[in-house]
């Protein structure tokens, strides 16, 4: 694996100068921010500029027209966020990971005339210890809330508290603004959401945090066919927590996509295969690649999650049907269940391997503030501190039942370097030949490029290394589509036929 040397840009924010003079407050200018994290020096740096915020750009495509509206991504490395103009309001989104950064931000600008407006999931599941940082807080969907506020700061009766709910219908959502975005900076500035919510509500999942009612909602497909149509990029990212949840959506959404020959990736739960067909649709689609939480190998961590998922068992087969469609797989997986003892780090890669994912993400077990797995760790004193800046799945902040915090630790940083090893890139080669190369040039980019990362960035060289590779990935995609849509009148067969003949 390469070096775990961290670039200190990668490692620390920005510094804010404390006896900076700015200009006037420009009326009706907002400025939407999000805060730097640091980053986890065992994964791939490349991850963090992949897709910008949706939220941020989403928030920017409902201000009203009368207010100009700047976007600045402190993860992009080009310092501290802008001055000048000096905005009348700015926006910040709030994780748990940065709240602190966000603190910091929310305070300098403040302390020179700026009203400071928090938003995120931070300040719904820990509202009492955001509310002071802020001249706002918004809980739940800010979207359609964002013109109130803007409305009440031009009349000078800015509320503490506004209350956005997601059962709206999605629909009514405008387009982000992505023209704000620095298209260079990004592998792809075509981040999509068609779903919102998941048929799944996991005990240690942010969606599961107390107050969050998120029904399952979908988009008009004509709305996402036209966003990406607009966008002009020739790959898209869907952020949507699981595309599948609604087969027949899904299935409509596909057949609307496939006309635009453009490749496409999303997250997906893996019973998204149990009708085949679906997986074929997909294909013809675009859609060259699905990110899959499959979380634990181990059926009772399953279980005991909430997650509602096929036996662990079976995940290989399915995994097949996604690569017979030239779909690549990314695998999620969580470490630090109460099953896992300390084999579940070899047994877990060992697994990848054996299936050939082409990639995978590891994620220490993490009590979220306000979900159902924090309530249980705090309730049985497992917690080991409440830093929040240390709860972003690459800590161990809470007692293990099964081995130590220590051992989970280093099995977690064990599991990466496997990974990212050249042995293992190698072992999980794609079976079809002509997709070596390609698939190489990614997981050498994206994996084992660390070193190199803070320099493409800072210097917005994303898109300029990536995008040649997501061309000749659209057009293998296009010619092997090509070959899928010969026996389209023939799909694959249903789980229902292949559990029938005793496969």
């Amino acid at each position: 694996m390469a070096s775990l040397w961290t670039p200190r840009a990668m490692r620390i924010a920005p510094r804010l100068d404390p006896t900076a003079v700015v200009g006037p407050v420009q009326q009706r200018h907002a400025l939407l921010i999000n805060p730097f994290y640091p980053k986890d020096p065992h994964a791939s740096f490349g991850k963090h500029v992949l897709t910008p915020s949706l939220a941020l750009t989403s928030i920017a495509g409902s201000t009203p027209p009368e207010w100009s509206v700047q976007y600045w991504d402190e993860n992009l490395l080009h310092g501290p966020p802008p001055s000048d103009p000096f905005p009348q309001v700015v926006g910040i989104t709030v994780h748990l990971t940065f709240a602190e950064r966000a603190y910091a931000l929310a305070r300098w600008y403040r302390q020179r005339g700026a009203k400071v407006v928090f938003g995120g999931l931070h300040v719904l599941s820990c509202p009492e210890e955001t509310t002071p940082h802020a001249d706002a807080i918004v809980l739940g969907e800010g979207v359609h809330v964002w013109p109130e506020v803007l409305r009440d700061v031009e009349c000078g009766s800015l509320q503490p508290v506004y209350r956005g709910t997601y059962r709206r219908p999605y629909r009514d959502d405008p387009p982000p603004r992505r023209d704000l975005l620095p298209r260079d900076s990004f592998l792809t500035t075509s981040s999509l959401i068609a779903t919102r919510g998941c048929h799944n509500r996991c005990g240690f999942c942010y969606l599961a945090t107390d107050g969050l009612h998120m029904p399952y909602l979908v988009r008009d497909v004509e709305q996402i066919v036209d966003e990406f149509a607009a966008d002009d990029q020739p790959y898209a990212v869907f952020v949507d927590n699981n595309l599948g949840s609604r087969p027949d959506y899904l299935r409509q959404l596909c057949r609307a996509l496939a006309p635009l020959d453009k490749i496409w990736s999303a997250a997906v739960s893996i019973d998204v295969t149990d009708d085949p067909s679906l997986v074929r649709e997909m294909a013809l689609a675009g859609c060259t690649g699905v990110f899959v939480g499959f979380e634990s190998l181990q059926n009772d961590n399953i279980k005991e999650a909430g997650k509602k998922s096929p036996r662990t068992e079976d995940y290989a087969r399915r995994v097949r049907i996604l690569h017979e469609n030239g779909i690549q797989v990314n695998g999620s997986f969580v470490l630090g269940f109460d099953h896992d003892g300390r084999d579940v780090f070899a047994r877990t890669v060992d697994w990848i391997e054996a299936n050939r994912l082409e990639c995978a993400t590891f994620h220490i077990l993490t009590p979220y503030p306000a979900t159902p797995l924090f309530r249980q760790m705090e309730a049985e004193g497992r917690l080991l501190h409440k830093n929040w800046n240390l709860y972003d799945t690459s800590h161990v902040v809470f007692r293990p039942r099964r081995m130590s915090a220590e051992q989970l630790a280093e099995g977690y940083a064990w599991c990466y370097r496997r990974l990212f090893s050249h042995r293992s890139i190698w072992r999980r080669r794609p079976e079809d030949s002509h997709a070596v190369l390609p698939y190489l040039a990614m997981s050498y980019l994206y994996k084992r490029s660390n070193l190199f990362w803070h320099f493409l960035i800072r210097y917005r060289l994303t898109a300029a290394i990536w995008r040649p590779l997501i061309e000749v990935t659209r057009r293998r995609h296009l010619k092997y589509r090509a070959t899928l849509a010969v026996s389209e009148q023939t799909p694959p067969p249903s789980v229902g036929s292949l559990i029938s003949a005793g496969v």
